[in-house]
């Protein structure tokens, strides 16, 4: 099977494959970045610019509170301070035209936030810096009992809307799985025109360190054990949705690959499996991938999304779940 044949599009973006690095540090360097694209990414996501890294540098707030006042400073104590960000807010928009005249596939530049607020306008600054696309990172866990889901849900789609409103580029929303009814959201957020959904943001949980009795970070590398969730909502949704899908966590081997585009993929974003391997795995997700549609006799259309999910109804998603907790028994 050739190249060409594994040609795909994401975000309206051509691709000479499905397989790039997602957002993470492995794209800080321009020597690191040539690397990547030297060993098979089709695209460079470029890691995320923080909403607090902006409003800080824009107003000297963070979530609208003074960090130099004593009222906020306890509530804001926990973030790192400006000069611990990798790249300052003017120093990423340099970076993306960097990346840019060093390579020749597409660059995805990311933000990570979780309001509707005034940095999003840093978007428009992004553009004119040359990225091909944005994507928009989500993270927000709600703590507070006062706030509902659907006000919740409310607030990310107008984050779309206004996006949409103002930018030409495409742009991908990048959630946590979360949701009490996560296909309705994806629904209401293709409808809004987003270009892409990426799913799914990890969720770093901090652990309890008995000596100290207080939370500490904790980060581990993803793992194939983690596909599952994606694969089951890339299959509801692909079929469901205009919108492109990605899949990120959990994508460990060639296999792993297959099983994304089986389920629904248009791209599929690696961070864990390359520092373990390198980026030479793109060559060998790429190739796996050629070699199983050959041996199955499909092009790479025909097998995005055959395994659908879409069908599935509450009902048969219940006895799935019980015939899958009563195959114990018969260990």
């Amino acid at each position: 099977m050739s190249d060409a044949s594994l040609d795909t599009t994401y975000l309206g973006l051509r691709l000479r494959h499905p397989f790039m690095i997602g957002a993470s540090p492995l794209a800080d360097e321009l020597d690191s970045v040539r690397r990547l694209e030297d060993g098979g990414s089709s695209a460079i996501v470029l890691r995320s610019l923080f909403e607090e890294q902006i409003t800080l540098a824009q107003t000297g707030r963070v979530h609208q509170m003074d960090p130099l006042e004593p009222a906020f400073a306890a509530r804001l104590s926990g973030f790192p301070p400006a000069d611990c960000y990798r790249f300052a807010p003017d120093e990423y928009l340099e970076h993306i035209r960097r990346v840019k005249a060093a390579v020749t596939v597409p660059v995805i530049a990311s933000l990570n936030g979780m309001t509707a607020e005034l940095w999003l306008e840093f978007a428009g600054q992004i553009e004119e810096a040359g990225a091909d696309a944005l994507e928009v990172n989500i993270f927000r866990l709600v703590t507070d009992v006062d706030h509902s889901s659907l006000a919740i849900e409310s607030q990310i789609r107008n984050i779309v809307v206004e996006l949409k409103r103002t930018l030409r580029m495409p742009i991908a929303l990048k959630l946590l799985p979360f949701f009490t009814a996560f296909g309705h959201l994806a629904r209401q957020l293709d409808a809004a025109r987003v270009d892409g959904l990426v799913i799914f943001n990890r969720f770093y949980e901090p652990d309890v360190d008995i000596h100290t009795i207080a939370s500490s970070p904790h980060v581990e590398l993803s793992s194939s054990a983690e596909l599952l969730l994606r694969l089951r909502w890339a299959a509801a949704l692909h079929s469901r949705v205009r919108c492109s899908l990605a899949i990120t966590g959990g994508v460990s081997t060639p296999n792993d690959g297959v099983k994304a585009i089986l389920a629904g993929a248009h791209a599929v974003q690696l961070v864990s499996a390359i520092l373990r391997n390198g980026p030479t795995l793109f060559g060998d997700m790429r190739d796996g991938l050629a070699h199983w549609l050959d041996a199955n006799h499909l092009t790479l259309d025909a097998a995005r999304g055959r395994v659908d999910g879409s069908d599935e109804t509450e009902l048969a998603e219940r006895a799935s779940y019980i015939r899958t907790l009563q195959s114990w028994s018969r260990r």
